[in-house]
């Protein structure tokens, strides 16, 4: 769009906090509510599945999910949203925000059903089917990143926009907390309805068989936070920037915005005009790359480097904890016993650390910027895992496991008041509308292809090299994975460099779509 900002989208750059801003949090973050939810409690019920289905009746130690069974079970979904973000962002971009918002939803809860209902006659089809349904929850899951992001920056006015975008997705730490809240009330409540023995005796006597329903109704609950926002979030407007800048409607743009603002908006006689006369350049244009190939680089590389020390922390937070001795050994407790002592700890965790992190990010990202709650958070993150890598062996020790959990829990705590947010965040206002969903639709992607590295080479990683499985090559142990991620984090630091500033900005200044080529050129 050469020249100035159309009127509609101005009023709304300068507009007053008001009750839409929060309904439109609320419709957005339910979303991201369910997505943590869905991705994260896998991570509690995996050690259940091991017991249920690959237990050894002749053995004296509970079992657990082989290891290419346990990247599958849990890497699959990540799959499915990678998929979903380059997808889904591309048609918000071809459709509109609105048009293919309910149906991310709608699969997301068919797929959450379906996971819970997991059929199959031996334990191998049991776990298909599992991985098959949760790939395409993870699918209707991806198509909610760049949707949500876009359609929240393109709601939201300039002074506050960072916060609101921030709000959504700290959505995220009540969903992790609600998932280990389920799993608390469904352990505890199999756990007294039918007990067996406190402690594992043998692989048939430390399983009740209504322990396969826990699993079950902890995965099925993701529903439940979905389908409650489903009205609302098809009844919301299409955003005026896509109506405008896209479907080059100013008139509906300014109708659908003068109603959700409650005020009269001033129609320009040549807005139509300015709007046809706007850039048409492409992704895989020279002009894209000139503006914002840089950009589009430090985006989709910081949130991939990030992705693979967040999510290999939160997937495998019980495997953490019992090898440094916080989570008694699995021989000590009984299949359910065990879901509760897991789901306490992580529970812990999400309120401690995660849940203010996110919050922290919100009150301040309009304040400080985005560029430099990203570099701390990278920088405390990298001093956290050396902290916690350089006398792993003071920490295993029983009297300092307290102190064990302090350090890790810091460095969730920074990685949301830091990079988990702002790589959400700044995609979103950086890049022109025509093109804002798909870009970070690629940059969530990027981010997830690293949660795959994590998620599967932590399987690998986290094996004792003095003691490897039988079968399987020996990892890299603890010790060493923490100074892994505390590389990949500094790597994030130095890629946040190139991440441009955005608060206090238009979308329109930021993305350079009111800048014609030649007022540039002359800049």
């Amino acid at each position: 769009m050469a020249g100035g900002q159309l009127n509609v989208l101005a009023t709304l750059d300068q507009a007053k906090t008001q009750w839409y801003h929060f309904m439109a949090i609320v419709i957005a973050g339910m979303g991201f509510f369910t997505d943590a939810y869905d991705l994260f409690c896998i991570a509690l019920v995996t050690k259940l599945l091991g017991r249920i289905y690959y237990s050894d009746p002749t053995s004296k130690d509970p079992g657990s999910l082989p290891p290419n069974v346990s990247a599958a079970v849990t890497g699959v979904a990540l799959c499915g949203t990678l998929a979903g973000q380059l997808f889904f962002g591309w048609l918000g971009d071809k459709l509109g925000r609105k048009s293919v918002y309910g149906f991310t939803l709608i699969l997301m809860v068919l797929c959450s059903v379906a996971s819970g209902l997991s059929f199959g006659h031996t334990p191998k089809g049991v776990i298909a089917t599992l991985c098959f349904f949760r790939f395409w929850l993870g699918f209707g899951i991806g198509g909610d990143y760049p949707l949500s992001a876009t359609i929240m920056s393109e709601y939201a006015n300039m002074k506050t926009r960072g916060a609101f975008i921030a709000a959504v997705f700290a959505m995220q730490g009540f969903g992790i907390l609600f998932g280990t809240i389920v799993a608390l009330v469904v352990s505890a409540a199999f756990r007294n309805a039918f007990p067996a023995p406190p402690y594992f005796v043998d692989a048939q006597a430390s399983l009740v068989p209504e322990a396969d329903y826990v699993w079950r109704v902890i995965l099925m609950f993701g529903t439940v936070p979905a389908a409650l926002t489903y009205y609302w979030r098809v009844k919301m407007p299409e955003t005026a920037r896509y109506t405008a800048l896209i479907a080059r409607n100013t008139k509906q743009a300014t109708a659908d915005m003068a109603k959700v603002l409650k005020k009269e908006i001033e129609e320009e006689e040549q807005a139509e005009r300015q709007v046809v006369g706007a850039d048409t350049w492409g992704l895989f244009s020279a002009q894209f790359l000139r503006r914002h190939g840089l950009h589009l680089l430090a985006t989709t590389s910081t949130w991939f480097l990030l992705d693979i020390a967040f999510y290999s922390q939160n997937l495998f937070q019980k495997d953490i904890f019992t090898k440094v001795g916080w989570i008694p050994p699995a021989r000590t407790m009984n299949a359910i016993e065990e879901v509760y002592r897991i789901s306490r700890a992580q529970a812990l965790i999400a309120l401690c650390g995660t849940i203010p992190g996110y919050w922290f990010t919100v009150g301040l990202i309009d304040v400080v910027g985005r560029f430099w709650i990203q570099i701390m958070g990278f920088f405390m993150m990298t001093v956290f895992m050396l902290a916690l890598g350089v006398p792993y062996e003071h920490w295993t020790k029983a009297s300092n496991h307290t102190g064990f959990v302090v350090l890790y829990g810091l460095t969730f705590f920074f990685a949301n008041f830091g990079p988990n947010s702002t790589t959400f965040v700044v995609p979103a206002e950086i890049f022109p509308a025509r093109l804002r969903s798909t870009c970070h639709g690629i940059s969530a992607a990027a981010g997830k292809a690293g949660a795959i590295i994590g998620a599967f080479g932590f399987l690998y990683a986290a094996q004792d090299p003095k003691k490897p499985d039988k079968g399987y090559s020996p990892g890299i142990g603890i010790r060493n994975a923490l100074f892994v991620l505390a590389g990949t984090n500094f790597l994030g630091m130095l890629m946040s460099l190139f991440v441009p500033e955005s608060k206090g900005k238009s979308l329109e200044e930021i993305s350079k779509e009111n800048v014609d080529e030649e007022a540039e050129a002359k800049v």
